[in-house]
């Protein structure tokens, strides 16, 4: 693309009114009806039998903040949108990314990283109240440990205004330098069998030299440390990565990942899948961390035009760069879990049920270049890991 072409896109991509307006009331693309019960549990039932997520580490609130979570009978997870543009902006994130002809290898890809969404919902008493439908990915969980880390190197997106962006420095000043942000998290104790809760505020605490035991804490369940889940996590993020590396059509601020993983450990190993070993092996040669870069201009309102435009290419070109890459000496989550193990297949063995999904888009941009703030940030998640991992 010329200069004069790039100006005038960019032009084009200022941020639009009828972002504001928000979308219709009617309900949205899904793959299908929502899974069976959840786990959701209350004190009271609220609109049409739907209660307050009672195991929601972070995040809006029902019943505290004006906006929250709510579980449907039916076992999935309601979000409620948010006030413009950031609601809005996040139905619009969902809707392109599971449209029905959706033919983008990129954003086809993208699914097995988020919530399934079923579409929109609104209770008839308060048909203008729109909730996204989302899968509860803790729900298959006896006792789900759950944990919500924002990722990036910084929580404001190219359009919040100053004070904006003071507010949210003032929150983590270390947001920049570490990469991510613990919002909150449950981790179940086997030996009092109840459920340990760290909010946001444990989260701000952390700094560099304390965030590997703070995270760690995650993964112990009062007994010992869950290596097994750790090893899974490792490999769920590493795909995640992988896919932020191939696209360059998509920038995420303020998202996050939810970790969950069973408390109560699995008494029968779970093997890793084919494609699960493959990823592990390729993602052992990644190597360095990318330059931020801060270079986005585009608003979320031409998505619709963009997102057909050269992932595909991004993505074969990540593909071929692999087998480039040169391992930097450090041994693979599989191969650490390995170490000292006789029996064969020993290494390819993950016994923790893991679930790692992108959550929160009310600040998901179009864009030309790579995710460089995520991407270090997901790096910097991984190395902390394999400390962890080590110790």
């Amino acid at each position: 693309m010329d200069s004069s072409s790039s100006v005038a896109l960019r032009r084009r991509l200022e941020i639009r009114s009828d972002l504001s307006s928000g979308p219709g009331p009617g309900p949205g693309p899904g793959p299908g009806p929502g899974p069976g019960p959840g786990l959701g549990h209350a004190s009271g039932p609220r609109l049409n039998g739907c209660v307050p997520l009672s195991h929601q580490v972070a995040g809006h609130k029902y019943g505290v903040d004006k906006v929250g979570i709510l579980q449907h009978p039916d076992g999935t997870v309601l979000k409620q949108l948010q006030p413009p543009p950031r609601g809005p902006r996040e139905m619009q994130f969902y809707s392109m990314v599971y449209a029905e002809d959706c033919h983008d290898p990129c954003l086809l890809a993208l699914q097995q990283h988020l919530p399934k969404f079923f579409g929109t919902w609104s209770s008839p008493d308060s048909p203008t109240d729109l909730y996204l439908k989302l899968e509860d990915v803790t729900r298959r969980f006896q006792k789900p440990c759950i944990m919500d880390v924002k990722i990036g190197q910084r929580s404001y997106d190219p359009f919040a205004s100053q004070e904006k962006r003071e507010q949210q420095i003032r929150k983590y000043p270390l947001m920049e330098e570490i990469g991510f942000l613990v919002l909150g998290m449950r981790v179940y104790n086997v030996g009092s069998d109840s459920f340990d809760s760290y909010d946001q505020h444990y989260g701000r605490g952390l700094v560099k030299e304390t965030i590997k035991d703070g995270l760690s804490k995650f993964f112990f369940n009062g007994d010992v440390l869950r290596k097994d889940a750790i090893t899974a996590s490792i490999v769920k993020v590493q795909k995640i990565l992988l896919w932020f590396e191939g696209q360059s059509q998509l920038n995420f601020y303020a998202s996050s990942l939810l970790f969950v993983y069973d408390g109560v450990p699995s008494t029968s190993p779970r093997m890793l899948s084919p494609e699960e070993k493959t990823t592990a092996r390729t993602l052992e040669k990644i190597d360095g961390v990318l330059e931020y870069n801060n270079n986005i201009d585009q608003s979320l309102s031409t998505m619709y035009s963009l997102h057909k435009k050269g992932c595909t290419s991004s993505h074969h070109q990540a593909k071929q760069d692999n087998s480039k890459w040169q391992p930097n000496g450090n041994r693979s989550p599989i191969q650490l879990e390995a170490k000292g193990q006789d029996k064969p297949g020993e290494a390819d063995r993950s016994e923790a049920d893991v679930e790692v999904r992108m959550i929160d888009f009310a600040h998901v941009f179009p864009s030309e270049v790579h995710d460089h703030g995520y991407i270090y940030g997901l790096r910097n998640l991984l190395k902390v890991l394999q400390e962890i991992l080590e110790d």
